[in-house]
């Protein structure tokens, strides 16, 4: 019999990710358009859907562990919290797949919105025959050749591929991590939910602090022709591939996280 809580929450993790993903596709887009603000005006479009569904995420985990403690099956929540992880990581790795297309797509949107400087319009040709045949001249299989034997491109280090991959995992990690720590210390249950910081927080400064600057710059750069295109795309591989590296982590990272909130949540 299907799980359809279960399959609900995988799919939301999944769509998170996804879109999550794609970001660096936007980065591209608007690397080749010379349009970066325009790239990412038009990305936040799907980030309001990715926010509307992580918005659902919290209670349906949170939903799951009342169910499974209620039930009697509390001992099988670790799995479950293992699955969405995983989740996060198929879907990480399906979204570096899909990032040549959806730089293509974005490209495309970005000129036509160009044009008509409509967001409404845009969304309706987007669903239009003609809009459906952009979306399928853009499938394309994404090709290695441009890594060059797996060189590190100029303007990116192992430290940003290193703090990317810990803040990644914390990212994923930290809400899961706070509701199963509500399991193991169910007398604190609602504390630890609220405890998602203690990890998150950390990993938001090292997002914002010293990955994106860095991002940031070398896109600026490769706009301004300072980079070369090729070293660009290679240093997103690189990137996307630290954030796959991430999510895999975070089901290490599960059982020590959960263990850290319960005890804050308890004795702090």
């Amino acid at each position: 019999m299907i799980d359809l809580p279960l399959v609900t929450i995988l799919l939301l993790s999944a769509f998170i990710n996804v879109i999550g993903a794609l970001a660096y596709a936007a980065r591209i887009a608007g690397v080749r358009t010379r349009r970066i603000a325009m790239s990412f005006a038009l990305f936040n479009i799907l980030v309001l859907f990715s926010r509307t569904s992580n918005s659902f995420l919290g209670p349906f985990l949170a939903k799951r562990i009342e169910t499974r403690i209620h039930d009697g099956s509390g001992a099988a929540l670790f799995f479950d919290m293992q699955l969405v992880l995983a989740a996060a990581s198929v879907a990480t790795l399906i979204g570096i797949f899909l990032v040549p297309t959806g730089q293509r797509i974005f490209a495309a949107a970005i000129g036509w919105y160009q044009d008509n400087r409509s967001t409404t319009k845009l969304a309706l040709k987007a669903m239009s025959p003609g809009g459906l045949r952009t979306l399928r001249r853009s499938l394309t299989i994404p090709s290695l050749s441009h890594l060059r034997g797996w060189k590190m491109p100029h303007g990116i280090g192992w430290g940003v591929l290193i703090a990317n991959c810990l803040a990644q995992s914390l990212l994923a990690v930290g809400v899961v991590a706070s509701l199963y720590a509500g399991y193991l210390a169910p007398e604190f249950r609602v504390t630890a939910s609220q405890l998602s910081a203690l990890i998150n927080g950390f990993a938001t400064i090292l997002l914002f602090a010293f990955i994106d600057p860095q991002l940031s710059v070398m896109t600026d750069d490769a706009v301004e022709g300072k980079v070369d295109e090729a070293d660009f795309r290679r240093a997103i591989t690189f990137i996307s591939l630290s954030r796959l590296v991430g999510t895999i982590l975070a089901q290490a990272l599960l059982l020590p996280a959960a263990m850290l909130i319960a005890w804050v949540a308890v004795y702090v």
